[in-house]
């Protein structure tokens, strides 16, 4: 197998059926208000933990693996915008979903190990594929610990299956 279709996979489990999913169930737990809520003014929201994610994602594969022009504002991923809802986050990350797939899906295998500078960073598309995988586990963990402050809930995220077993 490929080392671009494994590592690809690999990014859809992971970040789509993982991370977006634990995302989703979290923003189905919360309220309109608690989205754009803190407990406390060094934390970011869980909103703005969604802009950020998709502000990473679009510069590190959109930009950086795909070529697209590099726009993003970093400081206004970490401003309150009560405007914005829901709804709205969960389009803004299933539209980047399907960017993502198209940019990995055309980029050939010979570009994953080409040096670019995303971010100020020296790193391989390779690497950067990895950063991103990366970078939605550690901020899905701080949107659910979010979200069971503000709800005092389980999400549930292995309620299916029994993580007791030994292999």
């Amino acid at each position: 197998m490929k080392v671009k279709h494994t590592l690809i996979k690999e990014f859809e489990t992971r970040v789509f059926k993982e991370s977006y999913a634990r995302i989703f169930k979290c923003l189905t737990l919360i309220d309109e208000k608690q989205v754009w809520h803190s407990p406390h003014k060094n934390i970011p929201t869980i909103g703005n933990l969604v802009l950020h994610l998709c502000g990473n994602a679009r510069q590190w594969i959109l930009s950086g693996i795909g070529g697209e022009p590099d726009n993003r504002n970093r400081p206004q991923e970490f401003e309150i915008q009560h405007n914005i809802r829901k709804s709205e986050l969960i389009f803004l990350l299933e539209n980047l979903r399907m960017n993502i797939i198209l940019t990995l899906q055309e980029m050939d295998e010979e570009e994953l190990f080409r040096i670019k500078r995303i971010q100020g960073f020296s790193t391989s598309n390779f690497s950067a594929i990895i950063h991103v995988i990366e970078h939605f586990s550690y901020h899905t963990g701080q949107i659910t610990t979010l979200t069971k402050w503000f709800t005092n809930k389980e999400t549930g995220y292995y309620s299916q299956i029994d993580l007791n077993q030994l292999n």
